[in-house]
């Protein structure tokens, strides 16, 4: 499940970056966690009341929060697609599970 996942993420982020001249070289998976991971947590003060809702309601600000989840997940999955991680043995020993295939 996470190889496909993974898979429609890289061909929507091969897509896109071509479409606009992006260059994603091996700094560019690790900094686009980083910078999902920022917008996520900006999501969240704002939701929780730590900053500006800037007039959007809860229910607004709770779809940005799922909006940037969604970015930070599809980065994690071209992060460890790039470097070629086996996320389903990492998950089998930090989590202590067998994730779904």
């Amino acid at each position: 499940m996470l190889d496909q996942l993974g898979s429609q993420f890289e061909a929507a982020s091969a897509g896109y970056a071509a479409a606009h001249g992006i260059e994603r070289d091996p700094d560019w998976f690790i900094l686009k966690m980083q910078e999902e991971m920022g917008e996520l947590t900006q999501a969240w003060n704002k939701l929780s009341g730590r900053g500006r809702s800037q007039g959007k309601s809860p229910d607004d600000l709770r779809t940005q929060m799922a909006d940037e989840t969604a970015d930070l997940l599809g980065h994690v999955l071209l992060f460890a697609q790039h470097h070629k991680l086996d996320l389903h043995a990492a998950i089998a020993r930090k989590w202590r599970f067998q994730p779904a295939l």
